[in-house]
């Protein structure tokens, strides 16, 4: 094991979405910058390389799902998993962004030295076993937010015994032959029901096994309107206009399910309905006991779903798992399903930061008791960003006003000789809440390793891109929360200073 070492201005972890996006926004906004991107693997693309399951797609429209730089112009406004990471990509190689990307890097530990004002970042490199050592003025962590080598399954009694193959979505075998089987898909989420209708063209039955319903809508896969507005306005207007519209459409959407969440139940069970066949018992299969948005609305493009059921392709069980046996699964209501294949589609294990072993000047960080400043920081950790989407809207919405606001940040440093920025509580009254407002089992089953968000702004997540854009792209960087240094040495603390709020440091 060998050690080399580098330095740069700015180190990006992850050439995911995210990191592709955080590189271009890094080169228009600070152009003077250098960075580089550690990627544990060796192809660009994070979550969209990872997942190659049959029917894997997006889960929310691509106009709000793509960059606000880069228009989407394919037909398909809910596109498939090749064509956005074809999408990723191609912003990567036409903006040099794959000229700077480490592959097969793994980000293991990062250190800041308040004396030194940088990180030292080490990683693992999967092709050579060395360990490569790099230095940055400001660490921005785009690794998303999901363990990538292990999905989560339960413990399913008896399913060593099952003669079939058992399968998690997230680590789908490229043969695997599913034609004329039967396979029953476990799960009932955003996953399970992007699989279902696409096995179903090609198994002899497929199964959703559900332990309790998950809303659904139906939505067309191509959008009318931006179809529409490309015929008579210039890509990059006909883009925004079309973004806009279904930021607002989200947006109203998501506000009205909290505000109203008995009549837009009502709705949204009209519209299931409406799609499923005559005779379906919705109530049982499509009525979840919790609210609309409680946990997430999963999107089904032109009804693909729905005409599987009505098709007899497919069908839905809503039941629980007694024990598997060789050739199927025995339910606590006596009934059985005999199945030749087993799709377990139940979840991811969240993980914060990438299982990067951070440090502050030899101190870690009690994350899980940290606040989260913007959506974007933690309190007490300097020169630190990390990108984290938003639950009830599309991901990279707030990924891209993220980097915005870093690059804004490390622009105001500059301009203003500091070396080290960092977010701290000021405010006693400020108490802690839950990072993420779901009940989702992915969330709930991790929220204990995952930091809070506070009880006020700057500390609290709006989850509001109308709110959020003037904010993170206007807004007063130096708040009196955010503290600014010039930096120190051996002997001298930090100078820090902060806003002429009054707020103290």
């Amino acid at each position: 094991m060998s050690s080399t070492a580098e330095h740069v201005d700015v180190l990006i972890v992850g050439a995911g979405i995210s990191g592709v996006g955080a590189a271009y926004h890094l080169q228009k906004r600070s152009p003077g910058k250098s960075y580089a991107i550690l990627e544990s693997k060796d192809v660009i693309g994070g979550t969209w390389d990872l997942f190659r399951y049959p029917g894997i797609r997006s889960d929310s429209d691509m106009h709000t799902l793509g960059y606000n730089f880069k228009p989407w112009t394919a037909a398909q406004s809910i596109a498939d998993g090749d064509s956005i990471l074809d999408y990723v990509r191609e912003t990567a190689a036409e903006n040099g962004i794959d000229r700077h990307i480490r592959f097969n890097h793994k980000a293991t530990s990062a250190a800041w030295s308040t004396n030194d004002g940088r990180w030292t970042v080490e990683a693992e490199r999967s092709d050579t076993d060395e360990t490569v050592t790099i230095t940055c003025d400001f660490l921005f962590m785009a690794s998303g937010y999901f363990r990538h080598d292990r999905g989560f399954t339960p413990e399913f009694p008896g399913i060593e015994s099952f003669g079939g193959a058992v399968i998690h979505p997230q680590h789908w075998p490229e043969d695997l032959d599913y034609e004329g089987k039967r396979v029953v898909v476990v799960g009932s989420g955003a996953t399970a029901v992007t699989l279902v209708p696409a096995l179903a063209e090609k198994a002899a039955k497929v199964t959703m096994l559900q332990r309790s319903p998950t809303y659904v809508i139906s939505l067309p896969g191509e959008d009318a309107i931006a179809v529409g507005l490309r015929k008579v306005l210039p890509e990059k207007a006909a883009y925004a206009v079309t973004r806009w519209k279904n930021v607002l459409l989200q947006s109203a959407f998501y506000r009205l399910c909290k505000r109203f969440p008995g009549r837009m139940k009502a709705l949204l069970l009209k519209g299931m309905k409406k799609g499923l066949p005559e005779g379906f018992d919705v109530d049982k299969h499509f009525n979840p006991k919790y609210n609309p948005w409680d946990q997430r609305v999963c999107l089904i493009p032109d009804g693909d779903l729905f005409d599987a059921l009505a098709a007899g392709r497919a069908d839905v069980v809503t039941d629980t798992i007694k024990v598997f046996d060789e050739a199927g699964i025995e339910l606590d209501s006596g009934d059985r399903i005999d199945a030749d294949i087993v799709i377990t589609a139940t979840g991811l294990n969240l993980l914060f930061l990438g299982d990067v072993d951070v440090s502050v000047d030899g101190t870690r960080p009690d994350i899980p008791n940290s606040f989260t400043y913007k959506g974007m920081m933690l309190n007490d950790i300097p020169n630190f960003a990390f990108a984290l989407g938003y639950t009830n809207a599309s991901w990279t919405l707030k990924v891209d006003l993220v980097c915005e606001y870093a690059c804004r940040l490390i622009n105001y440093m500059d301009a203003n000789g500091y070396r080290e920025c960092v977010p701290r509580v000021t405010d006693p009254t400020v108490t802690e809440e839950q990072l993420i407002d779901f009940n989702s089992g992915y969330v709930l089953r991790s929220l204990h390793e995952l930091p809070k968000q506070g009880s006020k702004i700057p500390w609290k997540l709006r989850q509001n891109y109308v709110r959020d854009v003037p904010e993170l792209r206007r807004g007063e960087l130096a708040d009196g929360t955010m503290q600014f240094s010039r930096g120190a040495t051996a002997s001298t603390p930090p100078e820090a200073e902060v806003a002429s709020s009054g707020i103290p440091g």
